[in-house]
């Protein structure tokens, strides 16, 4: 039998290292160790430093990435990715996507966001690949995204969630992240539950060998005498990471021994820093590889998420697998009754207090260190939730069989080769 040749379309894909991408990597990878003939169509490598690195940038490149075909496309990346700016760059993606040659494809996944290239995509395809599956595979929810972040108006709100719903409706299937999600794209868009699957996310860092955990303090400049609280990842509006400067500045007024540390980029980067400059208590550190963010995972205290006010339903904070696969307890900043802290809370990987509220998310850092026991429980409680719940290997072999479904491959026929023996390129 020919091998299936799935289409992947989205905006982020390996080496970027955080956001969406770690998973449309593995997926993609996981799908061709399951006999997938996999492309991806994506952008250069931008970020969450909304530049494009060195080394990328030619109008079009043909990569390969552990077996999968990749082909990336130059297209308009802001500075300053906000209102129209970010809408342009979107369209920019999504005019490259459909001009671009798709070949042949028996089932086709697009990434959502970007949602206006998905919406491209999917028009193009009942045109050119007529009775090929669509599927959108969701990662966050568009419109709540700028209702909840306040990024939109009224009317725009409104023209933003006409778009995804049309996107969702006209998909074969639509793919989501958590239970959540499938409740509201059935009540807010109309699209049947039967045509809505949930598969989680996962970790996407690989099992790290044992860290030496006084080395790796000691590498970061971090002093046992004092609770490091570590957020990792994208620095940007949804964040909300003015909250956490404020929570260093409490800190450094009561003489709290504390370490803020944001870890990362984004486009509110540069207003941070600016905020904390003053601060004993905050300090700033570049991306890492790999190890280096594992060693950081492993060394801090206390893991840290924080979401501006009002974000509760767009997003699962992709934060929270790789620390829950770390070890180390949560404290969520959050929408009390929101996603993120439901997820943790199932998880009893952590405490949850309100988001923008500095003073009380620096006594709840100070209870956890207070009670190492409980704090090494909750560590404990969010490793076993990663391994039950979040496996990377049960995700994909999720994914692969409603692909088969979709295009009536028998899976029985697939043998899966080990990630060992694809090839990567890069």
């Amino acid at each position: 039998m020919t091998a299936p040749r799935v289409l992947v379309l989205g905006v982020n894909f390996p080496p970027e290292t955080t956001g969406i991408s770690p998973y449309t990597g593995a997926m993609a990878r996981g799908l061709v160790r399951r006999g997938f003939l996999t492309r991806v169509l994506t952008a250069h490598p931008h970020y969450p430093e909304w530049r494009v690195r060195p080394g990328y940038g030619q109008w079009s490149q043909d990569d390969e990435h552990h077996g999968v075909e990749v082909t990336r496309l130059l297209h308009y990346v802001p500075s300053r990715p906000h209102g129209m700016r970010r809408l342009v760059s979107e369209m920019s993606f999504g005019a490259r996507v459909r001009a671009t040659r798709w070949r042949d494809a028996d089932v086709i996944v697009a990434v959502s966001p970007a949602l206006i290239a998905s919406l491209l995509a999917v028009l193009r395809a009942r045109i050119t690949h007529p009775g090929t599956p669509f599927v959108v595979w969701v990662q966050d929810l568009y419109t709540l995204g700028l209702a909840e972040t306040g990024q939109g108006r009224r009317g725009v709100v409104q023209i933003m969630s006409a778009i995804e719903g049309t996107l969702l409706r006209m998909a074969d299937r639509v793919v989501v992240i958590h239970g959540r999600f499938a409740d509201r794209i059935a009540e807010d868009f109309g699209v049947p539950r039967e045509r809505i699957e949930v598969i989680r996310n996962w970790s996407h860092l690989a099992p790290a060998p044992d860290i030496d955990i006084e080395a790796a303090r000691s590498r970061f400049g971090w002093s046992d005498r004092e609770t490091v609280v570590l957020h990792a990842g994208n620095m940007g509006l949804k964040q909300g990471l003015h909250n956490v400067v404020e929570a260093a500045r409490e800190a450094h007024r009561t003489g709290a021994p504390i370490r803020f540390v944001l870890l990362g980029a984004g486009s509110e980067l540069a207003k941070l820093k600016a905020a904390g400059a003053d601060l004993p208590t905050l300090q700033f550190m570049e991306p890492l590889d790999d190890d280096g963010f594992a060693a950081a995972l492993a060394g801090a205290d206390i893991l840290l998420v924080n979401e501006l006010q009002g974000v509760a339903e767009m997003a699962v904070p992709s934060k929270l697998t790789s620390y829950f696969a770390a070890g180390r307890p949560v404290v969520a900043a959050t929408n009390v009754d929101g996603i993120t802290a439901d997820e943790v809370r199932t998880a009893e990987a952590g405490v949850v207090v309100p988001a923008g509220a500095p003073a009380e998310l620096v006594e709840a850092i100070i209870g956890v260190a207070s009670d190492p026991e409980a704090a090494r429980r909750m560590g404990e409680n969010g490793r076993r939730y990663r391994h039950t719940v979040l496996g990377e290997e049960a995700a994909v072999d999720s994914f692969s069989a409603m692909l088969d479904r979709l295009i009536g491959r028998d899976p029985e026929t697939i043998d899966i080769v080990p990630d060992s023996l694809t090839v990567d390129a890069q």
